[in-house]
């Protein structure tokens, strides 16, 4: 069995083009071999991310707070149960009670005795464009979050720091906005049928070509959600006897999209190329369990840059093991595409890599270019591909005509092609602001997560008291900030997680720097032990254990 299974491993490395020489014991070849084009430039920007570990008492104080909640969460659950206490959440009613039911109880304890005494600071109702200020109605609860009144008062120029509003062209000024108007006089507002029927208008084929020549590939399509278009067309690409290779951090919707396909789904430490290639190895060695096949598709799926952790991929390094291992690579640009690089075009750029390398480009307009939807973009055999099996691309309905032309009139802005330098003008005041407020950050003493060029700014407050206390004392000095906790983080590592855009002034910045200065004194927020220095931090992924 040992020699039949060995010679089986022999042909399919040799299918896959490889040596067995080739392959060392911890993945790597020479450096000096697998270096390329960009790994220079990898290197650097990876050498320019923080993930500072905090104090061991504050991982102990954190989880002292979980358990302090969860027993209180026990005892109003009893009160509840004896009739003590009222209890607001849905329940069965009595005939009801020998089915099946329909909630289960221990499943919603962290909604019921957690979350509900903190969700004011969630789902606030905005009352204006959600531009770098914007006005919210005030509520108040008078049964402990369980319902919420308005008050009838608004809370006016509340700088807004929880919105993906990159570039800024979630704006609402007249000139700007005259093309869409337009567009919304001669379409409506909605196509009311799927491009595969009448809803294919000619703005819709404008928006594909303009999106393909901004990212410099043959081809694109675009789709009403962006959302959708991870969870619906992942499985339109792989699906049985196809293996992905997901990091850890990905998005909901790659998650969702990799489960509806069927494929193996296999996960590997975030942004760690020594975890990666083991799995890419032993893929390719082992082929798919028990039968020992070779996959038919094996497929990395990584994103530009992570939202929860404002992390970079290591996009050259992974381009390099995707060949080496003859993978395929799906890059969700959500987040990076017209936030990163010298104008505007994601990651891709920022490491100087050929788009071509990439085999399934994604990205969204929700975000740098304030409208809503994403596209999909690559070889033309792959659009065309799925323009016919793609779920999203046959099922929905066609995007908004005005919403589209606010996707073309933003996109021809960033490239130039309306006639002035805004685009890039923004480009780099987003570069300008988040360094600024990263490096001001760290001077004070703040732990924060991710890379110096990314938007995304996670500051860790990790206790569950202090998420709350941190988003109600902002709020109250007028700055509006979105926290996020167990289970959207892992339990020690809840945050407050700030989006730099363009449209913020440096006012604007040191107004918020200043009361984030003061709130994080008076609740103890600045846990690093670190003095800031220019000097970036190094990049360590010696944690993964190899075979011995």
């Amino acid at each position: 069995m040992t020699v039949t299974s060995a010679n089986g491993n022999l042909k399919l490395l040799k299918q896959n083009g490889m040596k067995c020489d080739e392959i060392k014991r911890n993945g790597f070849r020479d450096r000096r071999e697998t270096k390329g084009s960009g790994t220079g430039i990898a290197s650097r920007q990876h050498q320019q991310e923080s993930f500072e570990q905090a104090p061991m008492y504050v991982a102990v104080m954190t989880y002292l707070g979980f358990g302090i909640v969860t027993l209180f969460g026990y005892l109003r659950d009893f009160l509840r149960s004896v009739g003590l206490e009222k209890c607001n959440i849905a329940q069965e009613r009595e005939e009801q009670k020998s089915f099946t039911p329909l909630y289960q109880d221990f499943e919603n304890f962290y909604t019921r005795n957690l979350y509900m005494r903190v969700r004011d600071n969630w789902n606030r109702p905005v009352c204006s464009l959600p531009g770098p200020v914007f006005d919210l109605m005030e509520r108040v609860s008078d049964d402990y979050n369980w319902t919420f009144r308005l008050t009838g008062r608004t809370l006016h120029n509340v700088i807004n720091m929880g919105s993906y509003n990159y570039l800024g062209f979630a704006e609402n000024k007249a000139d700007f906005l005259r093309t869409v108007a337009d567009k919304a006089h001669r379409y409506g507002l909605g196509v009311c049928s799927t491009r595969q029927e009448i809803g294919n208008l000619q703005i819709h084929e404008d928006l594909e070509k303009l999106v393909a020549r901004f990212l410099r590939v043959e081809s694109s399509m675009t789709y009403g959600m962006g959302f959708a278009t991870n969870s619906m067309n992942i499985p339109a690409l792989v699906g049985k006897g196809c293996l992905i290779l997901s990091d850890e951090l990905n998005h909901t919707s790659l998650i969702l999209g990799a489960r509806l396909s069927g494929a193996t789904i296999r996960v590997f430490k975030h942004n760690n190329m020594h975890s990666l290639e083991k799995m890419l190895r032993d893929a390719v060695c082992s082929g798919q369990p028990r039968t020992h096949r070779p996959w038919k598709k094996i497929l990395i799926m990584v994103e530009g840059i992570y939202s929860m952790e404002g992390s970079v991929v290591r996009l050259p390094e992974i381009i390099a093991l995707k060949k080496k291992y003859k993978a395929y690579l799906y890059l969700d640009e959500a987040h990076s595409i017209g936030a990163v690089g010298p104008t505007g075009r994601g990651v891709t750029e920022l490491f100087a890599v050929n788009p071509a390398d990439i085999d399934v480009m994604m990205g969204t307009f929700t975000k740098s270019f304030g409208a809503a939807g994403g596209y999909i973009a690559g070889k033309k055999e792959l659009v065309d591909y799925l323009r016919s099996h793609s779920h999203s691309a046959v099922y929905s309905s066609a995007m908004s005509p005005p919403v589209v032309e606010q996707i073309i009139r933003a996109m021809k802005c960033i490239m130039g092609e309306d006639g002035t330098k805004e685009g890039i003008r923004r480009i780099r005041q987003l570069a300008e602001n988040t360094r600024y407020f990263r490096a001001r950050l760290k001077e004070m003493g703040f732990i924060i997560y991710g890379n110096d060029d990314s938007p995304v700014v996670p500051i860790l407050l990790y206790m569950p008291g202090k998420v709350v206390a941190f988003a109600r004392e902002m709020l109250a000095r007028k700055i509006g900030v979105v926290v996020v906790g167990f289970p959207a983080t892992p339990i020690t590592e809840a945050r407050a997680r700030f989006c730099l855009s363009a449209a913020h002034t440096r006012e604007m910045l040191n107004q918020v720097l200043h009361h984030l200065n003061e709130v994080g004194d008076t609740l103890g927020l600045k846990f690093s032990r670190r003095k800031y220095s220019p000097r970036p931090d190094l990049y360590d992924e010696t944690d993964f254990e190899l075979d011995s």
